[in-house]
């Protein structure tokens, strides 16, 4: 087929602990000294917004991630989802080593770095006061695949 037709779906919230984690990671397989690694963390902690590493595997049909893609972050509070705000991806985040993660990379996935704003354009906050989860939601055709991170992981 000319596009895949089943997706498998992974996501890293670039919270400051992972930013962190990363950044020791790098400095003790390549011995960096402490200063290094803190040029890490600053760099990444430079870009405004949240920072979402997605791995998409297309598995069936033609090993492809379409380009028109996209990803929607939305808060869930009370059991319901509130309003989505759309990522967009910035494939120059790659260049910034502490959004590597921590896993070791799997090569079926393909990887994106998403960045959502804080506020919608109105000034409302994407994740308000209250909300229990964050829920991503990644759109390709017509299938979505979703991913929860409870509140408490962004320190809430």
């Amino acid at each position: 087929t000319e596009r895949a037709s089943n997706y498998k779906l992974a996501a890293t919230w670039m919270t400051p602990t992972v930013i962190r984690a990363s950044a020791r990671l790098i400095q003790l397989t390549e011995r960096l000294p402490d200063d290094r690694a803190a040029a890490l963390v600053a760099e990444a902690e430079r870009e405004s917004g949240t920072i979402v590493m997605v791995e998409i595997d297309p598995r069936e049909g033609s090993g492809v991630v379409p380009n028109d893609w996209a990803a929607f972050l939305q808060p869930v509070v009370n059991g319901k989802t509130g309003r989505p705000v759309r990522g967009v991806n910035l494939p120059k985040l790659r260049d910034v080593r502490a959004f590597a993660g921590v896993l070791r990379r799997n090569y079926d996935y393909d990887r994106f770095w998403v960045l959502f704003p804080h506020t919608h354009e109105d000034g409302s906050a994407v994740l308000p006061p209250g909300f229990s989860e964050a829920e991503l939601v990644v759109r390709i055709y017509d299938r979505e695949g979703t991913v929860r991170w409870p509140a408490s992981l962004m320190g809430r």
